[in-house]
Order: structure tokens, then C-alpha cells, then sequence
């Protein structure tokens, strides 16, 4: 399989997403034209980005929703549970510790992390207390922890990657202003690139006149 490019790999997850929608509601069959218009792109680009798998649906009928959905399952490694721990219990990570959809599509937070002395010991969702972030790498390495999320300010954030990189994390969610020197794969996130993005939309769009 040749390589796969990132913004393929973003939208196969909007699919899968799509893909369990149609799951719930009976739905067995799907065209890559319904697919395309529950996301607003042009079906060519559906079919473009599931060709990259082999021959996954048949001309005339469509995609069988629930194979499609085990192909791209796989193909995002979401056929195991994926163990998470999230350093910083501000808003961001309190909100990533309650957020229900993590767990169901596989991906399952272990335990926050913080420097606070007010915030350790403090339960942050069902089954999750705050620990002392003296105990990262023990944790790590006595629970396998594949996925690290970073919700913690930018000054802290390099010497915390390291930290996981050396324990054994296997990857990274970054949410601090920053960039990494860690050699592990990371994912930025920077909510302030959406609203940029979305502001040049609007200022470059017909709406705009």
C-alpha cells in the first residue's frame, strides 16, 4: 500500500464517523454520493481516498456500510484499545477526561496528570484521579501507555515529551503553543487554526459580497 496522505487518513475518520451513523440507523448499503453529501465534498473524492485500499465497493450498489466500516476500523488501528493518559487537568483536560466518545472508538484514558497540589487527589471524571505528575514515568511503564495528551502550558510542554518519549509513549496530542522536539509522531492541535481558517473562508466567500 503506498503511502497514505495525511488529509486522506482526517477524512477516513469522518467517514468511519458517518459510516456508524448509518450503522445505527439499519442502514446496509451506502453510495459514495450519500457519503459525499452527509460531508459536502464531491463524491470523486470519496471514491479517490477509499481507492487507496483496493476495490472496496461495487459499481451500481455502493459500499456494504458495515465492511466498509471494518476496513477503515482497521485501517485507522481502531481494532484494539488504545491506553491514554492526559497531563493537565485545566479545562482542556477535564473536558477530554468526561468526553464519552473517546472511549467509544477505542481510545481509553488511564489517569490526568498535573503539578497542582489542589488539583492531585481530586476526582476529574468517573474513575479518573487527579495523580502527581512525579509518578508519570512509573505509570508508563507499568501500564503501556501508547497515547499522551498534552494540555499543559508551552513552557513545560518540551521537557514533559521528552519525559514520555524516554518512558515509552508511542504518540502524542499536543494542545501547548509549541513545537515539539520529541522524535515520536505528534498532532497538533490549535484551536485558533480553525477560526483562522474559517475567517478566510468567510472573507473570501460569495456569501461575503
Amino acid at each position: 500500500m503506498s503511502k497514505i496522505p495525511k488529509p486522506v487518513i482526517r477524512r477516513l475518520a469522518v467517514y468511519l464517523r458517518c459510516l456508524s451513523e448509518l450503522e445505527e440507523k439499519g442502514i446496509k448499503l451506502v453510495s459514495s454520493k450519500q457519503l459525499a453529501s452527509m460531508l459536502h465534498i464531491k463524491d470523486s473524492q470519496v471514491r479517490k481516498d477509499l481507492s487507496y485500499f483496493g476495490n472496496l465497493g461495487h459499481r451500481g450498489i455502493g459500499y456494504d456500510v458495515k465492511g466498509l466500516a471494518r476496513k477503515l476500523r482497521e485501517v485507522l488501528g481502531l481494532y484494539k484499545i488504545w491506553s491514554v493518559i492526559i497531563l493537565g487537568a485545566g479545562n482542556i483536560g477535564r473536558a477530554l477526561a468526561n468526553h464519552r466518545r473517546l472511549e467509544q472508538n477505542n481510545f481509553k484514558v488511564k489517569a490526568v496528570f498535573d503539578i497542582d497540589k489542589r488539583k492531585i487527589g481530586k476526582q476529574i471524571a468517573p474513575g479518573l484521579i487527579v495523580k502527581n505528575v512525579d509518578e508519570l514515568e512509573h505509570f508508563v511503564r507499568q501500564n503501556g501507555v501508547d497515547i499522551a495528551v498534552l494540555a499543559v502550558p508551552a513552557d513545560v510542554a518540551n521537557e514533559l515529551a521528552n519525559r514520555l518519549e524516554i518512558s515509552g509513549v508511542k504518540g502524542i496530542i499536543c494542545f501547548a503553543p509549541t513545537t515539539l522536539s520529541c522524535k515520536i509522531p505528534v498532532e497538533y492541535v490549535d484551536i485558533t487554526v480553525f477560526f483562522k481558517t474559517l475567517a478566510h473562508t468567510i472573507v473570501n466567500s460569495s456569501y461575503n459580497i
